[in-house]
């Protein structure tokens, strides 16, 4: 009882910051502080409630004991990191917006492509990646080339949509303007329209982002090398060790996070002209 007493005062103690720093004027600071003290306040819930029911390890490891497999295991964790996240994830996130922003500016030149691609993109996105994964170990190997293969075929379709879509965000007015000057298609397209696609394009990164680690760790669950976020996973669950599969999940969030987090701050240098932008701040 002590424990769940200690979790409820922890859950009252965190809430009742966040309510006075809801009433304060909003800045930076205050900003950050609320999701962090919100998430200090769940880490904190979660040690003494598993302490309290007595839950045991093998079902939900404390955070402490995560923290310190973390730390044990640093070598292991980096080694999995650089297979999956760097080798695969990242890898097939470059060639696969690359190929899509490339294939959408070619749907945008020829419009019968639009007509004709679009719906098998559409179709392709809809297929599921546990179809997917094990088709590409067998056509790729087990190795981080049919890891990044997965992530092309997941991060390719959102990224070619967004573009496309950014695209025609024009209106007739500019379009027209543009003629007057006796500006080509190709120079439309980079002084005109490649900028309003700006903050299209970076929805579909940040999409993309996300997708990528997932698919990469999924893809390692058909087959990989003895290394590896997925492989961590799916051989942990099997001995027991789910410390070690928490201490890969925090890695994954860790790695997740940063991703997103660095696309969006290169859409907020890249875009900061754009009315989005400038509604943010």
């Amino acid at each position: 009882m002590i424990w769940l007493a200690a979790a409820l005062g922890a859950w009252a103690i965190g809430w009742w910051i966040n309510s006075q720093l809801a009433h304060r004027p909003k800045t930076r600071a205050t900003a950050l502080a609320v999701p962090v003290i919100f998430g200090v306040t769940i880490i904190v819930m979660w040690e003494f409630v598993v302490h309290g029911l007595k839950i045991s390890p093998v079902l939900l490891p404390p955070p402490t004991l995560i923290a310190s497999t973390f730390a044990a295991s640093t070598a292991i964790l980096w080694e999995d990191f650089v297979q999956t996240a760097i080798k695969g994830a990242l890898s097939g996130y470059v060639m696969g917006c690359g190929a899509a922003f490339l294939v959408a500016i070619a749907v945008d030149r020829f419009p019968f492509l639009k007509r004709g691609l679009l719906p098998v993109g559409n179709f392709a996105a809809a297929l599921p990646i546990i179809g997917m994964a094990p088709i590409m170990v067998m056509w790729f190997d087990f190795g981080w080339e049919s890891k990044a293969a997965v992530v092309v075929v997941m991060v390719f379709f959102p990224m070619l949509v967004n573009t496309v879509q950014g695209l025609e965000d024009t209106d007739a007015m500019q379009r027209d303007l543009m003629r007057t000057y006796a500006a080509g298609y190709w120079k439309t397209l980079l002084k005109l329209r490649l900028p309003a696609a700006m903050p299209f394009i970076f929805n579909g990164l940040k999409i993309a982002t996300t997708l990528a680690l997932i698919g990469a760790i999924i893809a390692e669950f058909f087959g990989s090398p003895i290394k590896g976020m997925g492989f961590r996973i799916s051989t942990s669950v099997g001995q027991l060790a789910l410390d070690l599969v928490w201490a890969e999940i925090v890695v994954a969030a860790i790695a997740g996070s940063t991703f997103y987090g660095a696309v969006a701050l290169a859409e907020k240098a890249m875009t900061f002209w754009h009315p989005s932008q400038r509604a943010r701040t």
